[in-house]
C-alpha cells in the first residue's frame, strides 16, 4: 500500500480540481453573460412590438410570458449543467426514442396546428414544440454514436449516423416545418464532419440532400405559402406575395434605424405593425429599427462571444463525446442565428426560424438554454 506524505495530502486538498465542488469552480461566466444579454435584448424587443400604442394601458402579456420562459430556461440550464454529461451517453437511445415518439404523436389528433404546421402540443395556456427539444436529443445521440468510433467512419457507420438525423428530419417535414428540418440537417452535417467523415461521403450526402429538397419543393408536401417563400427568395420579381411583402417591410424597418436607431418604442414600422410575425421570426427588425446599426452590431457581437465560448468548450473537452456535444450546440445556434438575421436582410429565404434567446417562444428559449447548460457541463468537467 502506497504511503502518502503529509505535504502531498495537503497539496491534493488545496487543489481545486480534487474537490467534489470543483466543476462549479470552472463555470464559463462569459458564456452566461452573453446568453443573459441576448435574453434581455429579446425581452425588451418583444415588449416593444407587443405592448400596443396606448401608453396608459400597455399590454404586458408577452413581456411576462417571455420573462417566465427565460427564468424557466435558466433553471433547466442549471440542471443540464449539474448532471455529469458522461451519463447522457448511457441514456442517449432512450432520450432519442422518446423524442421520436413525441414527433409522431404531434402529427396526430393530440397535436395542434399553428400557422399551417402541426408542430405543437397544448397544455392549458401553454404550448410545447417537441421538435425544438428533439434537436438536443439528436445532438446527444449522434455524439454518443460517433464518439465510439474515433478511428474510421466506414460507409455503414456514416449511413447509420445519417439515419439518426434523417428520421426526425422527415417527421418534422411532415408537419410541415422546413426551417426546423434544415436545422437538423445542418447539425448532422457539422457533427459528421467533425466525426471524421470522408470527402467522397460528404459529396454523396450533399447530392442526396439536394435531391430530397428538389423533390420536396416540387411535391405537394409543402404548404403554398412555404413554396412561395422559396420562390420569392429565388426570384423577388415573381409578384406580390405574403413572403415578398414581409421581407420588404423587414428591410424597410432595418433601413429606418440608420446608425443609432429611432429610439426604444419609436420605430414607425414597429408601431404600425407592418412587419408580420415581428415578435417571433422577425424580431431582429425591432432591434435594427429602434437601436440601429449600434444595437444590431451589439446583438451580433453577443452571438459571436457566445459561439466563441462554445467553441472553446469543445476544444477544452476532456473526451470526444463532450467535444461533439458542444459542436452540435454550436451548429444549432449558428444556423438559427444566421438564418433568422439573414431573412430579415433578404440574404436567406424566409423559413420561420426564431432568433435564439431573442425571439418570443418558450420551447425555443428553453431548448437553447438547455443546450448551453450542456456546454457549461462539458467545460466544467474537463478536469474530472
Amino acid at each position: 500500500m502506497a504511503v502518502i506524505s503529509i505535504e502531498e495530502r495537503r497539496s491534493r486538498e488545496l487543489d481545486p480540481r480534487s474537490s467534489p465542488y470543483a466543476p462549479w469552480m470552472h463555470i464559463d461566466v462569459l458564456l452566461i453573460l452573453a446568453a443573459a444579454g441576448l435574453a434581455a435584448i429579446g425581452v425588451g424587443a418583444i415588449y416593444s412590438t407587443t405592448r400596443g400604442r396606448d401608453p396608459e394601458n400597455f399590454d404586458t402579456f408577452f413581456l411576462e410570458r417571455q420573462s417566465l420562459f427565460a427564468v424557466a430556461g435558466a433553471l433547466f440550464m442549471v440542471f443540464a449543467a449539474w448532471v455529469p454529461y458522461q451519463e447522457l451517453a448511457k441514456f442517449a437511445v432512450a432520450i432519442y426514442g422518446v423524442g421520436i415518439l413525441a414527433l409522431i404523436v404531434v402529427l396526430g389528433p393530440l397535436g395542434e396546428e399553428v400557422n399551417g404546421a402541426r408542430s405543437w402540443f397544448r397544455f392549458g395556456d401553454f404550448q410545447l414544440q417537441p421538435s425544438e427539444f428533439h434537436k438536443l436529443a439528436v445532438i446527444v445521440a449522434v455524439a454518443a454514436f460517433l464518439s465510439r468510433y474515433e478511428d474510421h467512419m466506414s460507409a455503414p457507420r456514416v449511413f447509420f449516423a445519417v439515419g439518426i438525423v434523417a428520421w426526425p428530419g422527415l417527421l418534422v417535414l411532415l408537419q410541415p416545418d422546413v426551417g426546423t428540418a434544415l436545422i437538423y440537417v445542418f447539425i448532422g452535417f457539422v457533427l459528421l464532419l467533425i466525426g471524421g467523415i470522408r470527402f467522397r461521403q460528404v459529396i454523396g450526402i450533399a447530392l442526396i440532400a439536394t435531391t430530397v429538397v428538389v423533390l420536396m419543393v416540387n411535391s405537394n408536401m409543402l404548404e403554398e405559402y412555404q413554396t412561395n417563400r422559396l420562390r420569392t427568395f429565388v426570384d423577388p420579381t415573381t409578384g406580390i406575395t405574403e413572403a415578398g411583402f414581409q421581407q420588404r417591410q423587414a428591410q424597410i424597418a432595418i433601413g429606418n434605424g440608420g446608425v443609432h436607431g429611432t429610439g426604444y418604442g419609436e420605430g414607425s414600422q414597429t408601431l404600425s405593425g407592418l412587419v408580420p410575425q415581428q415578435h417571433t421570426d422577425f424580431i431582429f427588425t425591432v432591434i435594427g429599427e429602434e437601436f440601429g446599426f449600434v444595437g444590431s452590431a451589439t446583438t451580433l457581437g453577443l452571438y459571436a462571444l457566445l459561439l466563441l465560448r462554445i467553441l472553446q468548450a469543445a476544444r477544452l473537452a476532456r473526451d470526444r463525446f463532450g467535444a461533439l456535444i458542444c459542436s452540435g450546440v454550436f451548429a444549432m445556434i449558428l444556423f438559427q442565428m444566421f438564418e433568422a438575421v439573414g431573412m430579415t436582410l433578404g440574404i436567406t429565404p424566409i423559413t420561420g426560424i426564431p432568433l435564439p434567446l431573442v425571439s418570443y417562444g418558450g420551447s425555443s428559449a428553453i431548448a437553447t438554454l438547455i443546450g448551453l447548460g450542456l456546454v457549461l457541463n462539458v467545460r466544467m468537467r474537463r478536469f474530472t
